[in-house]
């Protein structure tokens, strides 16, 4: 996946964003070191202090640990990641159905186009 940055929001927030997108998409493995804060940063052409604010923030909500003499590392708890990525799917499904009704579709009218769309990829 690559460091898309855009200038509307905090870059911090959407650094957050593309690691946690890499850890629940499989992009790192649960128990993975992940690179250093100068590689990543070097990567996302970001200095490297945002991209510590960032990885610190993944610590908190607990996806990513840091292990006193191995660097920081993806969590291992695949619940944890789970939920993640369920929460995040629930997040884009629900703007996604706020922009359909500003569009004017009913419930039954996003539901049903997107069953024709998901028949029609097959």
């Amino acid at each position: 996946m690559a460091w898309n940055l855009d200038s509307d929001r905090p870059i911090y927030a959407q650094l957050i964003e593309i690691v946690q997108m890499k850890i629940i998409s499989g992009g790192y493995q649960p128990g993975e070191k992940l690179p250093s804060v100068r590689i990543l940063a070097t990567e996302a052409s970001v200095n490297p202090n945002t991209m510590q604010k960032a990885l610190s923030e993944l610590e908190k909500s607990g996806l990513v640990i840091t292990k006193r003499t191995s660097g920081r590392i993806v969590t291992e708890d695949i619940q944890m990641i789970q939920a993640a990525r369920k929460d995040l799917a629930t997040l884009e499904i629900t703007v996604f159905i706020k922009k359909m009704k500003k569009l004017g579709f009913e419930k039954e009218s996003i539901l049903s186009l997107i069953q024709n769309i998901l028949r029609e990829e097959k």
